[in-house]
């Protein structure tokens, strides 16, 4: 009961509004002043009343008169107790040095006797009391309205970790309980009070401390040594956050006291190679460059890297107007002074763009423009083929009638032996640009093909790590299900070095590095989130991962190749495939045939066509019927509406 009711006193305190509270410091100053010229007395002479002691009683007022001022005058009252750091201690030291100077020259022109060493004595004892009050009044106030902290180990030594503790320590969400470091001859030793502890030793510091975060003080750390620290702090019950790099700092984007979540790259990513800047360069600096789909994961970081390269303009065609809206932001705080192109419209209106591409003499076109979402296209076939394989073959057009000099088109493996619609357009996207690029023409086309990037709009990561923030059930839909994965910021450098190198028809591959096993992913994410995965049997833990079975049109892993070898170039992560391409002459009349069943909605002509030239395609017979009732059904209800 004493103490609940001491913690709704200093509640009410903290909720004093600012005036009053400096006023309640300055009066416990105005005490603490005078007590500690009876302190000094008292231990000089020896005695706790001590003779002589009565004469000097004009002093007590008057230290408390002069001293007050002094130390509002250096600044004391003006910090925020609640969140005072080591400044506090400089200021109190100032004020009360001060004021013992003017108590020397009080008692020298009043004559009285008093010890000489007496102002000495009062300014040693009168700075710990003063600073020893907002210590104690601090503790105790966060104690009462902050509950109680979190308790977090640091992992790192260097600068980026003494910052981040100096400002866990001023702070009032997080205790530092230990640091962490590989040297042994650092164990013992304490940085800004806290101690330093072993890494091997975080199993029992946790443990035994009770910790439930840790933060990575690690910016300049490779993936590679990230990843492996991930892997042992994985398996422990803690939050893991990573403080910002070195490079966000210096440009002011962040500070050493913000924290966040750790990139999925750190676990699922490698090193990547250095850009070859010749081939980065060579389409797009001092070119006049296009991308379609701009404003998408893929597109926007195109233009992000492109605009870098400085072009002489970077056009971004987009059909959504936020999307376009965002990155053009985006885009301007990048390059204030370069000459970016937002233009609204979608890629089935030739016109449209080759009036961009002429108005805006573009020399380099990537195409990024696709509906890349599996089960979405296939439940909506004629605009999912319309958009991403006839999209293609009237970008591809437009680009020949306005003498384009590099067209890239970004693949996926989904158009290897695919079992899903998505995929087969864009095998059949590919099978458009590999035929045009056989009948000649000024446009050199090629396409680049790989597969998930981490954080695209496509990805599982932002679905697993929204679904975790909501405290679950993480969905997989398979327990085996595979994938590769790279950064979006690699396979952007990557689609621009191989576009690079085309000769015309090239099929680009691109490394993608080992398979991640979807379902070990979502656990890595849940317990990077602090949490615990459920355990079927026993029912313990927090967030259930619930199988879902395979989507319409998914595959269990996805390749890259079709039947081809695969040949190197020059670059590490890059290698061209030759593979099979249909006769122009026999493609032309079926895509004029394909535009006119999507425009009916005609989706068993749709697909006939697409088992015709993608081979390889192979859909589940439930599925195909299904969708092929569902396509007759909508093609009558479209052709009412549209007569």
């Amino acid at each position: 009961m004493p103490e609940r009711t001491a913690k709704r006193l200093l509640n009410a305190l903290a909720a004093w509004p600012r005036g009053k509270k400096q006023a309640l410091i300055a009066v416990v100053d105005a005490i603490l002043l005078p007590f500690s010229i009876w302190v000094a007395f008292a231990l000089r002479v020896g005695d706790v009343w001590p003779d002589g002691i009565a004469d000097l009683w004009w002093l007590f007022p008057s230290v408390a008169l002069v001293g007050v001022p002094i130390l509002a005058w250096v600044g004391l009252y003006r910090e925020v107790t609640r969140h005072a750091g080591p400044r506090i201690v400089v200021q109190a030291v100032q004020g009360v040095g001060i004021t013992a100077l003017a108590v020397a020259a009080m008692i020298l022109l009043s004559r009285d006797w008093a010890p000489r060493s007496l102002p000495v004595i009062f300014a040693i004892v009168g700075v710990g009391l003063v600073a020893g009050s907002r210590a104690v009044a601090k503790h105790l106030l966060r104690t009462a309205t902050g509950g109680e902290r979190k308790r977090v180990i640091v992992w790192g030594s260097g600068e980026p970790a003494a910052r981040l503790i100096q400002s866990l320590v001023a702070g009032s969400e997080y205790r530092p309980i230990a640091i962490l470091d590989d040297d042994a001859r650092h164990r013992g030793s304490r940085i800004r009070g806290v101690p330093v502890r072993l890494t091997r030793e975080i199993d029992a510091v946790v443990k035994e401390r009770g910790v439930t975060h840790v933060f990575l003080a690690l910016p300049e750390a490779t993936r590679a040594e990230r990843r492996a620290i991930l892997e042992r702090i994985t398996a422990l019950p803690v939050v893991v956050r990573s403080v910002a790099s070195i490079d966000e700092v210096l440009s002011g984007r962040a500070t050493w006291a913000e924290t966040r979540e750790v990139n999925v790259d750190d676990l699922l990513g490698r090193e990547p190679v250095p850009p070859d800047l010749d081939l980065l360069a060579r389409c797009v600096r001092g070119k006049s460059v296009l991308v379609t789909g701009g404003g998408g994961s893929i597109g926007s970081q195109l233009c992000r890297e492109a605009i870098a390269l400085e072009p002489t303009r970077l056009v971004v065609f987009e059909r959504s107007e936020h999307a376009l809206y965002q990155v053009e932001q985006d885009l301007r705080k990048l390059a204030p002074n370069a000459e970016i192109v937002p233009l609204l419209g979608s890629v089935l209106d030739r016109d449209r763009l080759e009036q961009a591409m002429r108005a805006f003499q573009v020399e380099t076109v990537y195409h990024a423009a696709a509906f890349k979402h599996v089960p979405m296209v296939e439940h909506n076939v004629a605009e999912g083929v319309e958009n991403n394989a006839l999209g293609t073959y009237v970008a591809a057009e437009a680009a020949l009638a306005s003498g384009v000099a590099t067209f890239v088109l970004i693949s996926t493996d989904k158009a290897v032996r695919p079992t899903s619609v998505m995929g087969a357009s864009k095998r059949l996207a590919e099978l458009v640009l590999q035929s045009l690029a056989r009948e000649g023409g000024s446009t050199i086309f090629s396409m680049v093909r790989f597969g998930n990037v981490l954080g695209s709009s496509g990805s599982v990561v932002p679905l697993f790590r929204d679904q975790i923030a909501k405290g679950g059930p993480v969905t997989v839909t398979h327990r085996d299900m595979i994938r590769y994965f790279m950064t979006i910021p690699e396979a952007a450098q990557l689609v621009m070095q191989a576009g690079a190198m085309a000769d015309g028809g090239d099929v680009f591959l691109l490394d993608m590095g080992q398979p991640v096993r979807i379902a070990d992913l979502a656990v890595r994410m849940i317990r990077l989130a602090g949490k615990t995965v459920c355990d079927p049997t026993t029912g313990t833990g927090e967030i259930e991962i619930v199988y879902s079975g395979l989507r319409p049109g998914e595959k269990l892993f996805e390749e890259l190749l079709i039947d081809a070898t695969a040949i190197e170039t020059t670059h590490p992560r890059i290698r061209r495939a030759s593979e099979r391409s249909a006769s122009w002459d026999a493609l032309r009349p079926a895509l004029e045939q394909l535009a006119h069943d999507c425009r009916a909605n005609n989706v068993s002509a749709i697909l006939a066509t697409l088992e015709q030239f993608v081979p390889e395609y192979r859909r589940p017979v439930e599925q195909a019927d299904l969708i092929a009732n569902r396509g007759a059904e909508s093609a009558v209800s479209e052709s009412s509406v549209r007569s």
